[in-house]
């Protein structure tokens, strides 16, 4: 019998990739000498269950958001895509952007919330153009495919955060048209109930779609998520790259089995 796949997640960076799954972390990077430098550490734990829906989605992404201070002081080669000057402006261009949208009086307010929803992707866009972010993208998803499929694996994965977007999207949009219709003073709080609210639905929709990967909704769901990943977020990887992944990978994987 086969041995139990840990489930594990990860994130690529401007010159490595991080891999975590359910208790810890690793993160690998070439430095500018050319040297695969490592480091890896216990994960974050939110006190949520896996049992309570709307619930578990969010925690599970703050754990991994948690992580990222822990990997900046064991690993300070670390470079992370969001550090880089010009993602920084995009991310403020587009907050303005999009605050301009919802409040614009031309479109109705699922518009609006639709519109700047796809204007916030800009800056991830951004990022992924240039630099060897895409490679380490792909780098990652082959890294942890192989694993946990015991072949060989494309750079595209079911998994990959990417196939949140459409469902994030949707529920945000929803969500934002139903606060829009708050009362004024109650208007803020209802805007951070209808966030937190969209990201605990498309973490559900996206858990079900991991779990019925042969529904058809579920294929059709992922779908824009996988061609998002081939055109855009991801590259082939270098042998360089790969080594980089896998070294992260098996760092993660030792205390993981300890």
């Amino acid at each position: 019998m086969a041995d139990k796949k840990i489930r594990l997640g990860g994130m690529a960076l401007a010159n490595g990739v991080l891999v975590h799954g359910p208790t810890s972390w690793a993160c690998a990077v070439r430095t500018s000498a050319g040297e695969i430098k490592v480091a890896s550490g216990e994960k974050p734990h939110v006190a949520v269950s896996a049992e309570m829906p709307l619930l578990r989605g969010p925690a599970r992404l703050l754990e991994a958001v948690l992580v990222l201070p822990r990997v900046r002081r064991a690993l300070p080669e670390a470079r992370f895509a969001f550090e880089r000057r010009n993602v920084l402006a995009a991310m403020a261009a587009a907050g303005l952007a999009a605050r301009a949208i919802r409040e614009s009086a031309r479109l109705s307010p699922a518009a609006q919330e639709l519109v700047g929803g796809m204007i916030s992707l800009a800056p991830a866009l951004i990022a992924l153009r240039g630099g060897e972010l895409a490679a380490y993208h792909g780098a990652e998803h082959i890294s942890i495919g192989t694993y946990e499929h015991d072949e060989p694996r494309a750079r595209e994965h079911e998994r990959c955060g990417t196939h949140l977007v459409g469902p994030l999207l949707v529920s945000a949009a929803v969500g934002n048209a139903l606060a829009a219709k708050a009362p004024e003073s109650v208007r803020p709080t209802a805007r951070l109930a209808a966030a937190v609210g969209s990201v605990a639905a498309a973490t559900e929709i996206f858990g079900w779609m991991s779990r019925h990967p042969d529904h058809p909704v579920a294929r059709a769901l992922a779908w824009p998520g996988y061609e998002f990943q081939h055109r855009f977020a991801t590259a082939e990887p270098t042998p360089q790259q790969l080594e980089v992944a896998q070294a992260a990978l098996d760092a993660c994987l030792v205390l993981e089995t300890a």
